[in-house]
């Protein structure tokens, strides 16, 4: 499959390292042709990676992933081109997290909005999917790396099919299908996106390095 990964964090750079070990054609996008940390990605990564501007990466992808950080992802996708997502699967992964105040960072979208539903209402021919926001990018990609992947993730979108490829991609990365919560429509997102003030908090009372995430455990 072909994907797109906007973003050159730890995020982008971990989901993009992943997709191509799987097989993927993926191409790491940036504000610019030609960003450091995107070409340096693609020259290490193998001839299935390349890098490009955002509408680059956006107009040769069959998914788009968002991994850009809440508070710019709107400019960035903007920068890929509304014709360029038409009819995609957008796979957000970002989180409005506002880092202006300080630590810990607020959030810009809440209660009743997430950046998921905003991205939706300015792009309505992309088919957005809300997964992987709430937990650390090594979980994202390998949830085996927490004893034997016995916690979850959490998927919320409007388009059935759209949210049929995100869990393919997923179950690729090794999340059996009985982790994988389907929380229903966008809306959603809401509560997923609201998780990230206790991860913060639980993740600054975690001895250094240690990984953490979510498992629902339920009443026999």
């Amino acid at each position: 499959m072909k994907i797109a990964v906007l973003g050159t964090g730890t995020v982008g750079h971990t989901l993009a390292g992943e997709l191509v070990e799987l097989g993927h054609e993926v191409m790491m996008g940036s504000r610019e042709s030609g960003n450091p940390k995107g070409t340096e990605w693609a020259a290490g990564a193998g001839p299935n990676a390349s890098s490009g501007s955002f509408a680059q990466a956006a107009a040769m992808a069959e998914v788009v992933i968002n991994a850009t950080p809440g508070t710019v992802s709107l400019a960035a996708l903007s920068e890929a081109g509304e014709a360029n997502l038409d009819g995609k699967v957008l796979l957000d992964v970002s989180n409005p997290l506002d880092h202006s105040s300080g630590f810990p960072p607020a959030l810009s979208v809440c209660n009743t909005d997430s950046i998921a539903e905003t991205i939706q209402r300015t792009f309505p021919r992309a088919r957005v999917v809300k997964s992987l926001n709430t937990m650390g990018a090594p979980v994202m990609v390998d949830p085996q790396r927490l004893g034997r992947g016995e916690h979850d993730v959490f998927m919320a979108g409007n388009d059935p099919e759209a949210k049929a490829v995100v869990e393919g991609i997923l179950r690729g990365f090794g999340w059996r299908p009985e982790r994988i919560r389907d929380l229903g429509g966008l809306d959603a997102a809401r509560g997923l996106e609201m998780w990230l003030p206790l991860w913060l908090r639980i993740f600054m009372k975690q001895p250094q390095g240690k990984l953490f995430n979510l498992a629902i455990v339920s009443e026999d």
